[in-house]
């Protein structure tokens, strides 16, 4: 079985005194945050920098300290079953326009239970409840 390894970001920005989250609605239907595989050299960071910018134009990321949320699932591609990991890290921007990329039909800013209910997969609303209550935790607006 193949291995990929990708990193990818809970993206928010906060609105009127509330914790907006950045979710995309790739091609092939689902809805989930940017990600994309990590490239030979590339920290975690830098994939995640790099992959926001081209999924969705948006440059300026500050990444929160001390979030870590770590995924795996396994998927088949042309007969190949592949195990993929994917690092989520959790990343704060004020740029809320949004350009998306030939990967993506849409995307939207939404609030937790509005994202929580887009969200498609269900390891990715685990890593959504885990971003918003860290944020909580951490003094963000309700």
């Amino acid at each position: 079985m193949r291995v990929e390894r990708s990193a990818g970001t809970v993206i928010f920005r906060l609105a009127d005194h509330q914790i907006l989250y950045l979710l995309l609605h790739y091609d092939l239907g689902h809805w989930d945050f940017p990600k994309g595989k990590i490239e030979k050299g590339e920290s975690t960071e830098q994939t995640i920098r790099r992959e926001v910018r081209e999924e969705t134009g948006i440059t300026a990321i500050d990444f929160v300290p001390g979030f870590k949320e770590t995924v795996n699932y396994i998927f088949q591609q042309k007969g190949d079953l592949i195990r993929k990991w994917v690092v989520y890290l959790l990343g704060q921007t004020s740029q809320p326009e949004v350009k998306l990329s030939f990967e993506h039909q849409g995307s939207a800013w939404l609030p937790f239970e509005e994202a929580l209910e887009r969200i498609t997969f269900k390891n990715t609303r685990e890593v959504l409840h885990a971003a918003d209550k860290y944020l909580k935790l951490r003094g963000h607006a309700a």
